[in-house]
């Protein structure tokens, strides 16, 4: 417990608290102050271990108040009969829980549970064989440490990108205000657009001339029904059918 703040009293107090905990009976009436006690003198190890995991992009309080679950957890389930201190005990439940934070609330887009595990076991190869070897280790040899295949580490290193992310309102640099969303392009409609005027042209010259005509006039020329069946010396009904006609040709033509 040296690497608190407390006193030895305070820990020895820590400690009797606790094995008194353990061996109370759940039914005595007394156990669940008994209980708050023995959390309270323990919160010096819970806020020790979050200031262990600190500058790591999470709030100091958020990590605080995850390690306190973690205390609590380990102050419920710790049974004094199987021989182990409970800082022995405390400790991995205490950064178990820290970690699972860690791992399962502060990716910016949620990737599976294995992807997860592998970033971490791939940084923690990677420090290791930065140190072994003297050099940056390649992706072969953190394939060969954690006994993976290279596609695995790529995947794993791959998936690591969606641990942060980048505002789009991050400046993109220069002495303008340009931001990172204004570089981002749209749906850009012409080349579907492309695609049916490609279509188009085989499909017009299916038609007779004079549909090819009224087609040209109405949508090209802007022109009413009325005014193409002067031109043609037909009447306003016969052009409409002609046009109906001729639009249910080209739309049987582009859905082939």
């Amino acid at each position: 417990m040296t690497v608190l703040t407390a006193t030895t009293s305070e820990t020895d107090t820590a400690d009797e608290l606790i094995k008194a905990l353990a061996t109370t009976d759940a039914a005595d009436p007394g156990r669940g102050r008994l209980r708050d006690r023995t959390i309270q003198a323990w919160l010096p190890l819970a806020q020790h271990l979050a200031r262990r995991y600190a500058g790591r992009g999470e709030p100091s309080d958020d990590l605080v108040q995850v390690a306190y679950v973690g205390l609590i957890k380990a102050v419920d389930r710790y049974e004094a009969d199987r021989g182990i201190e409970f800082a022995g005990f405390a400790i991995p439940t205490i950064a178990g829980e820290i970690k699972r934070h860690f791992r399962d609330r502060t990716w910016a887009i949620r990737v599976p549970r294995r992807l997860q595990e592998l970033r971490l076991a791939i940084t923690a190869a990677n420090n290791t064989l930065a140190h072994t070897l003297g050099r940056s280790p390649t992706v072969a040899d953190i394939a060969v440490h954690l006994e993976i295949s290279e596609d695995e580490v790529l995947e794993g290193l791959e998936g690591a990108r969606a641990y942060s992310a980048t505002s789009l309102s991050t400046p993109i640099g220069g002495t303008d205000s340009t931001e990172l969303g204004d570089t981002l392009g749209g749906e850009d409609t012409a080349f579907e657009l492309a695609e049916l005027r490609i279509a188009l042209g085989p499909a017009l010259a299916s038609l007779d001339e004079r549909e090819q005509r009224i087609l040209s006039l109405r949508f090209y020329g802007n022109q009413t029904q009325t005014e193409i069946a002067d031109q043609l010396g037909i009447s306003q009904m016969h052009v409409s059918r002609l046009l109906t006609r001729a639009l249910a040709k080209l739309r049987t033509k582009l859905g082939d």
